[in-house]
């Protein structure tokens, strides 16, 4: 296996003041040719971005549909593909379910906080004055019908990732 050895380039040390003058003029130019070669690239970028827009919104809109005929064939035989499970592999990639984590939404906080110290429920209002998310989380049946708050539960995420092969690193790079 061949092995890599990395090397520095060695500084050139002015010996003089004309030298230090000379080396940062050189810099400059080194700076505006750099900054001259970077605009270049950005405005190819630009160019091509533009170019290819059209073709990535179609690419995309297929995608969309794609996944949108997957999840809900999946829907329909989700027993069938998973049983009691959440993931099924499907040879060319594997398709699962994910259980958001409950959440809880304030809509008019100063109201909110109003109501929860009118009905004794100080409990669910922070010191600082806003409605305290996680206690509510905690104990959603004491906040039922509170007008301003929402808790949501069972938000499921459907995922679809293809499987893929990763390219094989050439010899002698590192990482």
């Amino acid at each position: 296996m061949a092995t890599r050895i990395k090397t520095k380039a060695q500084a050139t040390i002015p010996q003089s003041k004309l030298d230090v003058q000379a080396d940062i003029k050189k810099i400059g130019d080194l700076q505006r040719e750099h900054l001259r070669l970077m605009a270049d690239i950005n405005d190819q970028v630009a160019t091509i971005t533009k170019a290819s827009a059209p073709h990535l919104d179609l690419l995309g809109e297929q995608i969309e549909l794609l996944q949108t005929g997957v999840h809900v064939w999946c829907e329909a035989n989700r027993e069938l593909l998973c049983g009691k499970g959440k993931t099924a592999n499907l040879i060319t990639g594997e398709v699962s379910w994910r259980q958001r984590p409950p959440s809880v939404r304030i809509s008019g906080a100063d109201t909110v906080i109003d109501t929860l110290k009118r009905l004794g429920l100080i409990r669910f209002v922070r010191v600082k004055e806003e409605p305290n998310k996680d206690a509510i989380l905690a104990e959603p049946d004491a906040v039922r019908g509170v007008a301003g708050i929402a808790i949501s539960t069972g938000v499921e995420d459907f995922i679809i990732a293809p499987f893929e092969l990763e390219a094989p690193k050439a010899a002698g790079a590192t990482a």
